[in-house]
């Protein structure tokens, strides 16, 4: 596996590899890397000729309150865990390089889709996503580009990014890799102290909870949504409720009465750790 630190380097990978006729598959990842991550790269492996991993914890996501700086970073194991999935190119690049010694003065933003969910209480963070995202699509060109549905949002937004802007790189999204107990897998999970990652277990639960009702033929929106924050609270009282959402899986718009598919997401403070996950319904 080759380590590359600048765009021009990457670039002329890429390019060599296209004029090749051969395929480039990108993970985009900010490191700490789980199962999550490296299942992220084998579906690339099997699905390209080559895989560029991106470790990059991106600093225009995060708000002055949030966890930046305290964020893991893990390079050296990250750069075995892909080693041994298998990874062709890992790009490492320094915020300098991304952004300029002097930061960025230009934006990349979706109107409406970052209005609900997470970016009611991380107003700027899709900004930084987004903006991100469109710089590595650009650097890398990728055939594909691999995210995971965990970041449900994430991915919605970053679809139609790459439609409206005409980006050539497909968008894949591949399901949610959970540990054996459910939860999902998340960089922050390591933040829980023993006692929190029990208590963690609690967004599958209402997760499940919500399912089994609509399955049982409740189709109220919010009904369902203050069933399953009752739950929360009935479960673990320390749990602070972000959002507890019953959404359009295209538009992120809150249901009021649930006619067809739909996505159930939701964020929870377990401790001081904010944990996301979501189901697709339907």
């Amino acid at each position: 596996m080759q380590v590359v630190e600048t765009i021009r380097e990457i670039r002329e990978i890429s390019r060599n590899i296209c004029l090749s006729g051969k395929k480039l598959g990108f993970v985009p990842t900010m490191g700490a890397l789980h199962e999550g991550h490296i299942s992220l790269v084998k579906n690339s492996r099997a699905e390209n000729d080559f895989t560029a991993v991106s470790i990059f914890v991106n600093p225009t996501q995060f708000a002055p309150n949030e966890d930046y700086a305290q964020y893991p970073r893990t390079f050296d194991n990250d750069k075995s865990l892909l080693e041994q999935a298998g990874c062709d190119y890992l790009f490492f690049p320094s915020p300098e390089e991304m952004y300029g010694q002097a930061g960025t003065l230009t934006w990349v933003t979706v109107d409406l889709l970052p209005n609900h969910l997470c970016g009611i209480s991380r107003p700027n963070h899709f900004r930084g996503v987004t903006t991100v995202v469109a710089k590595f699509l650009n650097i890398v060109q990728p055939a594909r580009a691999y995210f995971g549905q965990k970041d449900y949002q994430q991915t919605v937004i970053i679809r139609r990014m790459a439609a409206d802007l005409n980006f050539t790189s497909e968008i894949r999204v591949m399901p949610i890799v959970r540990e054996t107990d459910g939860l999902a897998m998340s960089s922050r999970n390591r933040y829980l102290t023993p006692a929190e990652r029990k208590n963690s277990l609690v967004l599958v639960e209402t997760l499940d909870y919500g399912e089994k009702l609509i399955a049982g033929g409740e189709t109220d929106a919010p009904a369902i949504v203050g069933k399953m924050k009752k739950l929360i609270a009935e479960k673990v009282p320390s749990a602070k409720i972000d959002y507890v959402s019953v959404v359009h899986p295209e538009t992120l718009e809150e249901l009021g009465v649930i006619d067809g598919k739909c996505v159930i997401a939701l964020a929870v403070y377990i401790g001081t750790t904010r944990l996301i996950d979501n189901a697709i319904v339907g």
